[in-house]
Order: C-alpha cells, then sequence, then structure tokens
C-alpha cells in the first residue's frame, strides 16, 4: 500500500507529525520534493526536532527512509541532521540516498541570496537555501547528480565547465566575487565517503517494494498553493509539491501504486513568504493567534520567521485538496483554537464586486476580499481530550462544517502538537 501525505494549503500544515505518527505501521517512508528549505516539527519520545532533509520515519527502526531522486539534496546540512539525531540519542536510521537524486552546490544558495538581494522591495521572500537556483540548474541540464561524486576527473570537469557560464553572471549581473571549481569540487569531494554508505539504486528499491506492497509513506514538503504551476505562481517553490508529482519524484513509481493521499490541513491559516493571503489576520489578533499555535508558535521551523497568520480558508483549502487529490483529510492544530470566544472562516471571495468559491488565477486573487462565516468557539481547552466524542460539541461542528466545505473525509484530528495527540474520528 502507497500513501502520499501532502500539505493543502501554503506548507506549516503538521505533515512531519503526520507521516511520524502513520511511520509506526510503515515500511519506507520517502522525501520526493523540495530540499531543507522548509522543516518538519515533530515531537516525540526522544524530545523535539525540525527535520529538514531527513524524512519523518527516522524515529523508527522499521523504516527504511529514502531520500529520492526528486529532493535538492544539500549533503552538508544532511550530515548535520543526521548526526544531531545520533548526539541526542536517537538509535541510528536506515537511510537510502538515491544516486539520481541531484547536489545542492554552495553557489546555489549564493546565487539565491544575491537574487534577493537585486530585487529588494520586489523579492519573492525566499528562504535563501538555493532552491530555486538548484531546480533551474537541474531543468537547464546543468546539476549534478550523487553518482557524478564518484567519479572525481569527470566532476572537476563538470564544474569547470559549470563555472564559466555562472562567473559571467556574477561579474556582470551580481558583482560579485567568482568562483573556484577545484575549490568547489573539493569541497563536494569531502562528504564522499560519508555519504557513500548510504547511495543506492533507489528506484530498484522502490519497483521491488511495491511489487512486495511494502506499506510506503510518501512524504510532501509544503503544500498545494506552492505547487509552480497550480500554486499562486510566482509566489512559490520550484518543485512540484503535489502527489501526483510522487510517481516522478519518488523514484519512477507508477501513478497507479498511490492508493491514499492524504491531505493535511490546519484548523486556521499560516504561511511564511509573499504573496496573496486573503484570510489573513494582522496586528494584535494575529499576535494572540501566532502565539497559541502549536507547540512554540508560529515562527518557521527553517527560518524562525514569524508565520503570517490568518482564518481557515476554505476557498484555498478545497482548491488544494482537490489539486492533491486527496482521499483524506488530517486536520491538525485544532487546539491552537481553544482560546477564542468566536472562530471565523472564509467562505468566499469577493472579486470586483463578485462573490465566488473558486480559486483564482494570482492577479485576481490578489484583488480578493474575504467572505466570513462566524462560528462560536469550543468553550474550553481541548488539548488532552483523547475521544473524539468527548470532544465540546462547538468544536465538533466546526469539524463537521470544515468536511462539507472541502469535499473530504476528514479521518483524523490533531488536538496538540505530540504523536499521541490525534483524534481517530470515524465519518
Amino acid at each position: 500500500m502507497v500513501k502520499a501525505i501532502v500539505g493543502s494549503s501554503w506548507g506549516d500544515e503538521g505533515k512531519g507529525k503526520t507521516t511520524d505518527m502513520l511511520a509506526e505501521r510503515a515500511d519506507i517512508v520517502v522525501r520526493f520534493q523540495g530540499g531543507a528549505n522548509a522543516g518538519h516539527t515533530i515531537i516525540n519520545h526522544y524530545g523535539k526536532f525540525a527535520l529538514h532533509l531527513l524524512p519523518s520515519g527516522v524515529f523508527h527502526q522499521n523504516v527504511t527512509n529514502v531520500i529520492a531522486n526528486g529532493v535538492a539534496l544539500d549533503i552538508g546540512k544532511l550530515k548535520s541532521e543526521y548526526e544531531g539525531l545520533l548526539a541526542r540519542g536517537v538509535e541510528a536510521p536506515k537511510l537510502l540516498v538515491s544516486q539520481r537524486a541531484q547536489v545542492l552546490m554552495p553557489y546555489h544558495v549564493l546565487f539565491d541570496c544575491y537574487e534577493e538581494e537585486r530585487l529588494g522591495a520586489r523579492q519573492f521572500g525566499s528562504t535563501k537555501s538555493g532552491i530555486a537556483p538548484f531546480y533551474s540548474d537541474k531543468y537547464a541540464k546543468t546539476g549534478i547528480q550523487v553518482c557524478e561524486i564518484f567519479d572525481e576527473a569527470a566532476l572537476r570537469t563538470r564544474l569547470h565547465n559549470i563555472c564559466e557560464i555562472k562567473n559571467l553572471l556574477l561579474e556582470h549581473i551580481y558583482h560579485k566575487p567568482a568562483l573556484d571549481p577545484d575549490a568547489l569540487a573539493d569541497a563536494l569531494l569531502a562528504y564522499r565517503d560519508w555519504l557513500a554508505p548510504f547511495v543506492g539504486d533507489a528506484e530498484a528499491f522502490m519497483r521491488t517494494a511495491i511489487r512486495e506492497d511494502r506499506n510506503i509513506l510518501l512524504e510532501g514538503q509544503l503544500g498545494s498553493l506552492r505547487d509552480p504551476d497550480l500554486g499562486i505562481y510566482p509566489m512559490t517553490t520550484s518543485s512540484s509539491t503535489l502527489a501526483g508529482y510522487a510517481a516522478v519524484g519518488a523514484g519512477g513509481i507508477p501513478p497507479w501504486a498511490i492508493k491514499e493521499i492524504i491531505a493535511v490541513v490546519k484548523a486556521y491559516s499560516s504561511e511564511v513568504g509573499a504573496g496573496a493571503f486573503t484570510s489573513e489576520l494582522f496586528g494584535e489578533e494575529a499576535e494572540q493567534l501566532r502565539r497559541h499555535g502549536g507547540d512554540a508558535g508560529e515562527y518557521g521551523a527553517t527560518t524562525g520567521r514569524p508565520r503570517r497568520v490568518g482564518w481557515f480558508d476554505c476557498v484555498a483549502i478545497r482548491y488544494g485538496c482537490a489539486v492533491q487529490g486527496a482521499t483524506q483529510v488530517a486536520l491538525s492544530a485544532l487546539d491552537c483554537l481553544s482560546y477564542l470566544g468566536e472562530i471565523k472562516a472564509c467562505v468566499g471571495y469577493e472579486i470586483d464586486g463578485v462573490v465566488t468559491r473558486e480559486f483564482p488565477v494570482t492577479p485576481l486573487l490578489e484583488k480578493a476580499k474575504p467572505v466570513f462565516k462566524t462560528f462560536p468557539g469550543f468553550g474550553q481547552d481541548i488539548r488532552g481530550i483523547r475521544s473524539y466524542d468527548a470532544l465540546p460539541q462547538a468544536a465538533k461542528d466546526y469539524v463537521d462544517f470544515i468536511e462539507a466545505e472541502i469535499g473530504v473525509p476528514v479521518t483524523m484530528v490533531s488536538n496538540g502538537p505530540e504523536r499521541a495527540e490525534t483524534l481517530v474520528r470515524c465519518s
């Protein structure tokens, strides 16, 4: 059985917690896209962790964790993250890195930073992790695959060719120092011996696992609205965030093998980065929601930046679940709304005087004004409740409303950040 766990909105929905929980019964967990530009926060018996490249199955010894071909692999960050787990008492996880994964290079980070600097007030709000330059190189066929690290002569030749064009850009566009291709090669080769035991034919491994009907979780990064094709372009990431892409990014597995798509949906809205955000809150109202959001508030796991927050957006999440092809929903962070006397949800967008329930293209989205519906608060702190039926009626009514609006069954409801704080809901 192959299940994909993906985000329904801007990211930050709680995919890491959901994957960590479901990994207890999985054989394989696969990261199939993105890089270290976003983090999955997990709280379990080992403590609190923010994973950036490692799949969220690393806390289970029964799981093989695969970093697949679709990932932007920053080897230095992977090494630091892996060794950080061991230093905190986590048993060494089983890890397989695809030989076809491409390497995020130091110059990708530099170009990311330089371009945001050049854009100034027009910048994209990048995490400056090198993701856009990495994927630009990948599709321009100037990227470097993991397998190339093991042929030093060919690697040096490739880097000399790559740096010719990079240095022209640095000199004439950004007015920055030139790259030294041999120094880049030396830095990359320094990681070779550490990485080598983990590298293998992940694609053959995945094909075998599917033939053997192993339990596989495909873990997505960010969410539907950050997809470069169907998201709020150009304020998106640079890899596809959709479950459909997992068939490619997870080793070329058959699309028909993905039987379940679990969209993680937050009980309110949050995001890090720029772009239209129709249901956004501001001032003290936003700060209160930010402070109550999750175990440590609404701050980016990668950037530490305060997240933008807002009311639940039915228009955006209905669209996000649809483009993911969601078969079920895991609703996260319901407990974070416990402090509120009343709760709002955005049920439509007013654009040029017309109210719509359809998610628009970016130029229209930037003109959208929210249409709100108001609900009573829960009347109590719901964290600590261990049965869905024991939730206050107002909380269950709010979940019923969300399910009806997005048109996908809500099967799990999170009422706390820890692994065990998830309620199974029977429709």
